[in-house]
Formats: structure tokens, C-alpha cells, sequence
């Protein structure tokens, strides 16, 4: 299965792309590598690889354009690459729809170790059968689908998942590293932040859902259940 995973790399450092793709070439991994965010995007809608490991700062396009791009036509995962540890970067990438993100410099087994951790992610259970149902809501773990007032949500992996698991334990509450935890997993590097960009995603994606008597809520100081009534 590995060798038919083919793994996008755009980065406009030579030296960056060309290690990247002899860590994940020796792993196993199909890579094909772009130093330009407008000819990287024109390749996607080519031929759409298993994933993206998508720099921010480029020419043509920066990264934060190409993954909104991304985002309108494909829920493939995306690592984010930013040369700066800020909060700001961050979040933005994860609002846009990334998957996880990675500070420059970094060690090529921790790129590796995530490359596989989303991958794993992103793959639908095969063997669950699970479909939640709720006045104006329906949430199938199985078909990766989630139809809300009768209408079809696009939601990349991790929203339905965290949706389903807390939709799976309605009215409990749990706190973000439990999230963390439950959802992502312990092999996930990311912080507590994460959890807070996905709730506010599925908020956006399901409005006045307390018309129909449920919601997502944020338990002050403790974390956010999915209350029914």
C-alpha cells in the first residue's frame, strides 16, 4: 500500500525539498516536489497525491492560498511548513483547513513520524459501521459524510472525528488533552490550540444548531460537550 502513496512536496529551498523526499523516498513513499505554489496547485488538479507537505512562504502562490485552493476541491491531509514559531501561523494554517503543521528547522524522523501519523489519521475506518443520527444532523463514521438541515457539510477527517466522538458521548465533557487523546492520538505534536480550531470550524459548519435541541459547548475552564437536551 505504501508504494502507492504519493506525497506532495512544495518548498521553494532546493535543499529542504531534496531532503525531504530522499526521508520519505527511503521510507517507501512516491514524492514529486515543486518550488512554486501556483505550478504545485496546477499539478494537484492533475494528479491529487495521497498528501501535501505544503511550505508558506513561496512564490506564485504562498502556502495559506494554495491550501484555501486545496481545500475548495480535496480533504487530502496538509503539513503546514513555517519557517517561524508563532501562534499566529499556526492557527491560520489549521483555520484553513490543514492537518498538522512543522517549525524549520526540524529533524527529519519527526517529519516522517507525522507524514504517517496523518495518514493513519486520515484513513476512514474500514471496519466501523457507526452513523450518529440528531434532529437536522447526521454523522456517518463509515462514509466519512456529514449531512446537516438535509445538506451535505464538507468537513476534512479530524472535524467529523472530533464531531463524532463528542456527538458518541453526548452531554459529557472533555477537556482538550482528552480530545487530544481520543481523537488525535498520542503520536499527534500538536497543542491543546488544535482542538480549539476544529470546535470553532464545526460551529461555523453547523449554525443555530441549538434550534434543534443540541449544540457544542464550551464548559468553561474544563473543555466542550455535545449537549442535548
Amino acid at each position: 500500500m505504501k508504494d502507492k502513496t504519493l506525497i506532495m512536496i512544495v518548498d521553494d529551498d532546493p535543499n529542504i525539498a531534496q531532503l525531504v523526499k530522499l526521508y520519505l523516498e527511503k521510507d517507501g513513499y512516491d514524492t514529486v516536489a515543486y518550488g512554486r505554489g501556483d505550478e504545485a496547485l496546477a499539478a494537484f488538479r492533475q494528479n491529487p497525491p495521497s498528501l501535501m507537505i505544503l511550505d508558506i512562504m513561496l512564490p506564485g502562490m504562498d502556502g495559506w492560498q494554495v491550501c484555501r485552493a486545496v481545500r475548495q476541491i480535496s480533504q487530502i491531509p496538509i503539513i503546514m511548513l513555517t519557517a517561524k514559531e508563532e501562534t499566529f501561523d499556526k492557527v491560520l494554517g489549521l483555520e484553513l483547513g490543514a492537518d498538522d503543521y512543522m517549525t524549520k528547522p526540524f529533524e527529519g524522523k519527526e517529519l516522517l513520524a507525522r507524514v504517517k501519523a496523518v495518514l493513519r489519521r486520515s484513513a476512514p475506518a474500514s471496519n466501523e459501521k457507526d452513523t450518529l443520527s440528531f434532529p437536522g444532523l447526521t454523522v456517518s463514521l463509515e462514509k466519512y459524510e456529514v449531512y446537516y438541515q438535509g445538506k451535505p457539510v464538507e468537513m476534512p477527517p479530524k472535524e467529523l472525528e472530533v464531531l463524532y466522538f463528542l456527538a458518541s458521548h453526548q452531554n459529557r465533557v472533555f477537556t482538550r488533552e482528552q480530545l487530544l487523546e481520543q481523537v488525535w492520538g498520542f503520536d499527534f505534536f500538536g497543542d491543546s490550540r488544535t482542538v480549539d480550531v476544529h470546535i470553532k470550524r464545526l460551529r461555523e459548519k453547523l449554525p443555530d444548531s441549538e434550534q434543534y435541541g443540541w449544540q457544542i459547548r464550551t464548559v468553561w475552564s474544563v473543555g466542550y460537550k455535545f449537549e442535548v437536551k
